[in-house]
């Protein structure tokens, strides 16, 4: 009696050992073919120079489809009817769609920049209050990464609808900078000694041309604004080096940088 139930129940267990076997290496397989077929898909998107935002959104685009047909072929091996539960799906994809509209906007909200492209990873840019370099642009979120070596993910939705400054879009950037002197001082001299320093620095653009004015009459002292143009990836070194040798020159040229003041007239009744 054991042994004809055994005979019996051998077959299916054998059977349902096979289907398993199997089952895991048409896992094992798929996995293969989704990351090959991600790696292609990347190499072809590098070889066309296509921004590096594109193929990291392409790339997770394509994994979570992939990974999605792969599960569904996985449940109709194991006899599941894939077509109600697609039809399952959709329907809950509804609900999950109506919940989940934040989430809908930031999907939304990547695929508009991707299109309109404001920026690019790569690019150093100000928005939604914080400010940072482009490190990535996912599906849901564009990832930037701030000079003190932070990370800020900012949703696409909130991201695509903001005011957005991108530093890096042009190759040259103007510096604008200024100085106070006294009342006292000279201010063709002042000129002088600031246009020195911005003649000798090789790293300040000769076209377009400097400009340094009298910018205003302040309550202290005149404002002298300064403003040469240099390549855009040295914008902050000229500017630190530059306000430094101001400082510096018209201080041995006794030049006063007056503190802030107020004279006050005192009449005797």
């Amino acid at each position: 009696m054991e042994v004809d139930m055994l005979e019996k129940l051998l077959p299916k267990f054998l059977e349902r050992g096979m289907s398993l076997v199997w089952s895991l290496a048409f896992l094992f397989i798929g996995l293969k073919v989704i990351n090959a077929l991600r790696k292609v898909l990347r190499s072809a998107l590098n070889r066309s120079n296509v921004d590096t935002g594109v193929v990291q959104f392409l790339d997770a685009l394509v994994k979570t489809a992939a990974y999605a047909v792969l599960i569904l072929a996985l449940l109709a091996r194991f006899g599941i009817q894939t077509t109600s539960f697609i039809t399952l799906l959709g329907s809950a994809g509804v609900a999950i769609g109506l919940s989940l509209q934040g989430s809908l906007a930031n999907f939304a909200g990547g695929i508009l920049i991707l299109m309109l492209k404001p920026f690019v990873v790569g690019d150093y840019i100000s928005a939604c209050g914080c400010e940072g370099t482009v490190t990535e642009i996912s599906l849901f979120s564009t990832t930037l990464h701030t000079a003190d070596n932070r990370n800020v993910v900012i949703p696409n939705g909130t991201l695509s609808n903001s005011n957005i400054i991108d530093y890096s879009a042009n190759e040259t950037r103007r510096v604008d900078m200024s100085v106070d002197v006294a009342y006292n001082s000279d201010l063709k001299q002042a000129r002088r000694i600031i246009e020195e320093i911005l003649d000798q620095d090789p790293l300040i653009l000769k076209d377009p041309a400097y400009v340094v004015a009298v910018d205003k009459l302040g309550d202290s002292g005149i404002t002298l604004l300064i403003r040469p143009w240099v390549k855009t990836e040295n914008y902050w070194e000229v500017k630190w080096r530059v306000l430094e040798q101001v400082h510096d020159r018209l201080g041995e040229e006794k030049i006063e940088i007056p503190f802030p003041q107020m004279t006050i007239h005192m009449e005797n009744e």
